[in-house]
């Protein structure tokens, strides 16, 4: 964990391959394509001597992450790492569409097998980071940045995680739902109440925060108020009973549903859609916890948001004090492509392609094994 903190502050060049844990059948080329793998083959007996410059890009206005993961992984499965020449832009680095992120140089059977590995990981990495970065810069359209949470464990596989983890810290994410989301940063995951401990209550909502808070008193309580669609109801029967132990209120309701609140107040229907967590909703729910003096009491809102609904909340200042988003951080919409664009020192891409100096390119250390 040291060392991270350290590549944070810039205190030294790259993570080490012991950083990362590895499939070791990425050396028996087993993630790589076939004719990845026969290339490999045919270079060794055909053209021993070859030299090659691989070059990597993306086609977008990115935050760059899964460089030191690339890095890591060629320095465990490449032949004699220490002998390849690698340059690398910097996990966080803005990056601009057609920039080169990433040059690898040496002989393609030492490391040519990788591409599409590499590939993948900036692809992925990078993604979630881009798509974390422009979700939280939303999250502070109306000039205070509101926290969010990055709650995807639901929405991929779980051996994602940490990875996924990293790359929403890289996009600014500092609160992640998972301790594997964490683990790099040797924090934990952090949490409030799922619906299904309200609902072993029987949907009191009351009860399930007491149970909560005398379990776990070194939380904040931050009651999740949507399980009987009525969140105004649940929210103010938890204040009322916790009064200032209680931090904050979470509202989760689904996008098929509208709050009983609407149900009682049919003169403001027509004017908008009253299903799901909307602005109007967090309205009267602030509005209703100010006037008995629940000031102090946060609203977080999760279920669905993206960066477009997150930002149409902010530009209406709707009281929203913490966003939970999941599965819209995780749409892989960035890819990578890795090019050879020199061979044995002189240019030999293939047409459209050419080497694309970056002088923000450093020089990578090779750390061993």
């Amino acid at each position: 964990m040291k060392e991270i903190e350290a590549k944070l502050n810039g205190d030294i060049d790259r993570l080490t391959n012991k950083t990362f844990k590895f499939d070791e059948r990425i050396g028996e080329g087993w993630f790589s394509a076939v004719y990845f793998l026969k290339t490999r083959e045919i270079a060794e007996k055909k053209l021993p001597n070859n030299y090659i410059t691989m070059q990597f890009f993306q086609k977008n206005d990115a935050v760059l992450c899964g460089t030191d993961e690339a890095i890591a992984l060629i320095h465990t499965f490449a032949e004699s790492p220490e002998t390849l020449e690698i340059y690398s832009l910097k996990d966080g680095d803005k990056i601009k569409p057609f920039e080169s992120v990433l040059t690898i140089s040496g002989a393609y059977q030492q490391f040519g097998f990788l591409e599409g590995i590499i590939d993948g990981i900036l692809a992925r990495r990078t993604s979630v980071a881009t798509n974390v970065y422009n979700v939280v810069k939303a999250a502070r359209t109306s000039g205070e940045q509101k926290p969010v949470i990055f709650m995807g464990d639901r929405d991929d596989h779980y051996t994602q995680q940490a990875g996924d983890g990293y790359a929403a810290f890289i996009g600014g994410s500092t609160a992640q739902a998972t301790h594997a989301m964490n683990e790099w940063w040797g924090k934990k995951g952090m949490g409030t109440m799922p619906h299904a401990l309200i609902q072993m209550f029987r949907g009191d909502i009351v009860a399930a925060s007491r149970a909560y808070h005398e379990m776990y008193p070194e939380d904040d309580l931050v009651a999740l108020v949507d399980f009987n669609n009525d969140v105004i109801t649940d929210a103010l029967k938890v204040a009322r009973e916790f009064q200032h132990d209680l931090k904050g209120v979470r509202l989760d309701t689904s996008r098929t549903l509208v709050d009983k609140y609407f149900l009682r107040n049919h003169h403001l229907m027509g004017t908008f859609d009253p299903r799901g967590v909307n602005p109007e909703l967090v309205f009267a729910l602030r509005k209703a916890l100010d006037e008995e003096d629940f000031q102090h009491v946060k609203i977080m809102v999760s279920g669905g948001f993206t960066e477009s609904r997150i930002r149409q909340f902010e530009e209406r200042n709707v009281p929203v004090d913490m966003y939970g988003v999941g599965g819209s951080l995780l749409k892989i919409n960035i890819g990578f492509t890795g090019d050879n664009v020199l061979l044995n020192g002189t240019p030999s891409a293939k047409e459209g392609r050419r080497l694309r100096p970056n002088p923000r390119l450093e020089k990578v250390v090779y750390h061993g094994n």
